[in-house]
């Protein structure tokens, strides 16, 4: 707890830097990736009259110039900036984030110093693996969060990848989605960029109204739909990481709200992850052989991807893996407890997370905790299965054909009745949903042609 009370204390670098570290079981002991994972945005507000300067400096004309109004305080506060609520004058309500200031001298300074004392720190902590070389790629993802005009085109290609108006299908090989046929989500928003006032330090977006996903009370009262909020989301994501590869880093209850028509509505989008296909095929197999208890199978898939060190025993992280999975009673348990039975195996056989899948990792947790504020039984492994069995089924690429079979058939050509029993009993459900959708349409459209005879 010291250890995180100090991080707080030194301030915004030193806070990002603890949130990222605990999603880094290979790097660090369990012991402190649980404890930074408490690490909260706890830095009170900048001065408004600072902000203003700001917005001005950055935009070249007075505030009065470009809005109409602006809130007299901010609306909210994190580490790295601050959000106002303002209007233009041309009467669009809009969200204006402006950073900190000095924010990249500040960055610069804290992490050379944390290079100066990082050997240190390395041999406090028990780092396993060079420490300074982790940091130097989440000093990067900073370095980018604070960049206001790398987040608008994030939140742009964002949108153009996963959200819309009305779903539309999208034509494969352009530009706009990074050559994958994507279905857009019209249960998914993203606040419009307004460009003419976004600079490097200085971010206009639309103005999103929305409920909290943690103000239960008010999500009782606007009578939304939980469930279908949660589906939105874990639909959203599952294909962000399963299937395109561009994704929210960090999904938390504070970057997304219920709109009043049912939808999610998206924020922040300083901190993305882009995972090239065959990771994404990875994850695909970890969360199957996972799914499955097949440590074997996992700790293959471990090494495919590069995370296992040269002449490891295969079987001996096999054994490790198993022992982690207990009885098979913790089947149910959240994404935190999959974690906690993980951290020691990775920190004991060296794992070595490429930066982007410590991303992935954060984006499942946060994606897990914000659906348990809708739903407190909510599993994302769990959730995930089924959507995962779907890509295999329907996907004919080679990759995906090798998992089905590997799923289903043994080394010796046996099949695995207890899989194909679940597989099964999926697509029985899935027949089933389908059946139900078909009586209803076809109800509808018998009374819609009913109607009009008679008129």
């Amino acid at each position: 707890m010291k250890f995180r009370e100090t991080l707080i204390r030194l301030g915004p670098f030193y806070i990002k830097l603890g949130q990222a570290l605990s999603t880094r079981p290979d790097i660090l002991p369990k012991v402190y990736c649980q404890e930074l994972a408490k690490l909260q945005d706890q830095i009170p507000p900048f001065p408004t009259h600072v902000a203003r300067r700001s917005i001005e400096s950055q935009l070249g004309v007075g505030v009065s110039q470009v809005f109409a109004d602006i809130s007299k305080e901010p609306i909210a506060a994190a580490s790295l900036g601050q959000v106002y609520k303002a209007h233009l004058h041309s009467g669009e309500l809009v969200a204006v984030k402006v950073q900190r200031p000095h924010m990249s001298h500040l960055l610069t300074l804290d992490a050379m110093l944390f290079h100066m004392i990082g050997g240190q720190l390395k041999r406090f902590a028990k780092a396993r693996k060079d420490l300074l070389v982790a940091v130097n790629e989440m000093v990067r993802h900073m370095f980018e969060e604070i960049d206001y005009i790398l987040e608008a085109q994030n939140a742009e290609r964002f949108a153009s990848l996963y959200a819309c108006s009305h779903k539309e299908k999208i034509v494969p090989g352009s530009a706009a989605t990074d050559n994958v046929a994507c279905q857009k989500n019209d249960g998914i928003k993203v606040p419009k960029i307004y460009w003419n006032f976004t600079r490097k330090e200085v971010l206009t977006m639309e103005w999103i109204d929305g409920i909290k996903l943690t103000n239960e009370s008010r999500l009782r009262k606007a009578n939304l739909n939980r469930r279908r909020l949660i589906d939105h989301g874990l639909y959203c994501s599952l294909r962000q990481l399963l299937e395109v590869g561009f994704f929210h880093a960090d999904p938390h209850p504070g970057n997304l709200v219920a709109t009043e028509d049912g939808a999610l509505a998206y924020f922040d989008f300083g901190m993305m992850g882009d995972i090239p296909r065959h990771y994404r095929v990875g994850l695909i197999k970890v969360l199957v052989h996972f799914v499955n208890r097949d440590s074997m199978g996992l700790a293959n898939d471990f090494l495919s991807l590069g995370f296992l060190p040269d002449g490891v025993d295969i079987q001996s992280v096999s054994d490790a893996l198993q022992a982690s999975f207990g009885d098979g009673t913790r089947q149910s348990q959240d994404f935190q407890g999959i974690m906690n039975q993980l951290y020691d195996v990775m920190y004991e056989f060296n794992f070595s997370l490429p930066p982007d899948y410590a991303l992935v990792i954060r984006a499942l947790g946060s994606l897990e905790g914000t659906a348990k504020a809708l739903d407190p039984d909510f599993k994302v492994v769990e959730s995930a299965y089924p959507f995962v069995i779907g890509r295999l089924l329907v996907d004919p690429t080679p990759d995906m054909r090798r998992i089905l079979r590997e799923l289903l058939i043994r080394n010796d050509g046996t099949i695995r009745w207890n899989r194909l029993e679940r597989l099964v009993g999926h697509l029985f459900l899935c027949l089933l949903l389908y059946l139900f959708l078909y009586a209803v349409l076809k109800c509808m459209f018998s009374t819609c042609l009913m109607s009009s005879f008679f008129l």
